[in-house]
């Protein structure tokens, strides 16, 4: 196999060159059927569905590869490190929902971290697994939440010698990082996998200024979102495996349930090409991004700016390193929340990924360039010259609910068994749930982690959190009332 090459796109763009007259799905006729007009549709769609045919003898099979696709999955491995690695056209929610349902059972007990994102605990229900949610470590001089000690998982590994595995989500969202190569060796002491949500770390480990990756630390299997941070098409990810902790046949008859029998040609093609530009350029791929990341951070670290970077050079006992190409900025003056910051950009052209209470996160790209960051930077500038003309605030946002999780619940470390059986509830105003049990899921979106789900103590902390987001206009996911004026509840005893 040749590494340089892409051989499902090549494929792909050889039976579009052969000249095929399909009598197949999909519907589109390889955009011929744009054809008729010179149309806007005609210019943007019709260009990738020369690419978007189905399984033909010349195209493979995702869930039966034995051609090109085979041939991409296993360069795939080649270059992220992995014994064996999958494609997934449904986004990291596919890869983990793989991960849960390979190695869980009806009735089985896994340990999680307990800031998942939500198709984890979409995972444990379809899975009618237990899970046993682990705390995270909260950063101090930021409030964001990160994995759990070692010593916390340690602790769980003894309460409960039957737990199938653990599942930690690592970088989270803000780019805060732990080397997890401790973390592997722990759970190989007992004879346990490790489940690692990567979705925002597909770039890990291809250049020096980039953190460790969960493969090369050790992890058994990892879920990485190859359309975040490298180059793949939207819903483009890849599940990565090594070692004999999870059965790859269990994986496979997983995967063909939770993906599409009808995967989508370009979004593969896509994963197979941004693969052969990181075995093509190697860190050179990286290099403009990394050096524009840096040129900004060196840019806003002035005293007198007003909106502050977090630094790649921050010690937290909470995680071990940050990504150069995250920048999370925040208005060191209290002025603006993280929302009313994001908001801004947008006014100026700026479109950021996410936003929180107090901070606006920022996704580099690997060759994102001088004129995008000199924008940004002229962003920076117009909004601080706003902030000065407003009286300074000094608010105290509190960021992560992490401080809330587990308070008022059963005891710490206890398992949480979801009921398929629906059982009785009824919505009441959000202000007089305290004291009673959630009955559906809270996930403000981005970043997709519930605050709180079914079977969870409303405590009055976490109640005026999400008060206060709704007041910001942050969506929700899970709840029926977006509002947020009332929740779902079961009856008090």
């Amino acid at each position: 196999m040749n590494r340089l090459q892409a051989p499902l796109f090549d494929a792909l763009v050889k039976h579009y060159e052969s000249g095929p007259v399909g009598f197949h799905v999909p519907g589109h006729g390889y955009g011929q059927v744009y054809n008729l007009e010179s149309s806007i549709e005609n210019k943007w769609l019709s260009t990738i569905m020369k690419l978007d045919v189905t399984e033909l003898s010349t195209t493979d099979d995702l869930h039966h590869p034995e051609a090109s696709i085979g041939e991409a999955q296993k360069l795939a491995a080649q270059c992220f490190g992995a014994e064996e690695t999958f494609f997934l056209v449904g986004g990291s929610t596919s890869g983990n929902l793989a991960m849960i349902l390979a190695v869980c059972e009806p009735g089985d007990l896994i340990l999680v971290q307990r800031n998942v994102h939500k198709s984890v605990i979409n995972g444990l229900k379809l899975a009618g697994a237990k899970a046993v949610f682990l705390m995270p470590q909260i950063d101090e001089e930021t409030g964001l939440s990160t994995i759990p000690s070692i010593e916390e998982i340690e602790q769980a590994l003894k309460l409960y010698p039957e737990a199938k595995g653990v599942m930690l989500t690592n970088p989270n969202y803000y780019g805060m990082s732990t080397n997890l190569s401790r973390y592997a060796d722990l759970l190989h002491q007992y004879n346990k996998p490790l489940l690692i949500d990567e979705a925002h770390g597909a770039h890990y480990g291809f250049h020096p200024a980039f953190p460790m990756s969960a493969l090369q630390a050790g992890a058994d299997a990892v879920v990485q979102s190859t359309h975040k941070t490298l180059s793949a098409l939207t819903m483009g990810a890849m599940l990565h495996v090594q070692g004999n902790r999870i059965s790859r046949d269990s994986l496979r008859e997983v995967l063909s349930a939770v993906q599409s029998s009808s995967p989508s040609f370009p979004i593969m093609a896509s994963l197979d090409v941004a693969r052969v530009m990181v075995d093509r350029y190697q860190s050179d791929w990286f290099e403009p991004g990394v050096a524009s990341a840096e040129a900004f951070r060196k840019w806003l670290a002035h005293e007198d700016r007003l909106i502050k970077v977090l630094q790649l050079d921050s010690k937290s006992a909470a995680y071990d390193q940050l990504d150069p190409l995250r920048i999370v900025l925040r208005d060191s003056t209290g002025t603006l929340t993280g929302f009313e910051l994001q908001k801004m950009f947008e006014e100026y052209g700026c479109w950021a990924e996410m936003a929180d209470l107090r901070h606006v996160v920022l996704v580099w790209g690997s060759r994102t360039g001088e004129s995008n960051r000199l924008k940004l930077q002229d962003a920076c500038a117009r909004i601080e010259r706003f902030i000065e003309t407003k009286p300074f605030k000094n608010k105290e946002l509190k960021v992560s609910a992490g401080l809330f999780w587990g308070n008022g619940t059963s005891s710490r470390l206890k398992p949480v068994e979801w009921n398929r059986k629906k059982r009785e509830h009824h919505r009441i105003p959000l202000d007089e749930a305290e004291g009673l049990e959630a009955a559906e899921m809270v996930i403000p979106y981005p970043p997709g982690i519930p605050v709180i789900y079914p079977g969870e103590t409303l405590t009055k902390e976490l109640i005026s959190y999400i008060s206060t987001l709704t007041g910001t206009g942050v969506k929700f996911q899970g709840a029926v009332d977006n509002s947020m004026q009332t929740i779902a509840v079961y009856p008090g005893n």
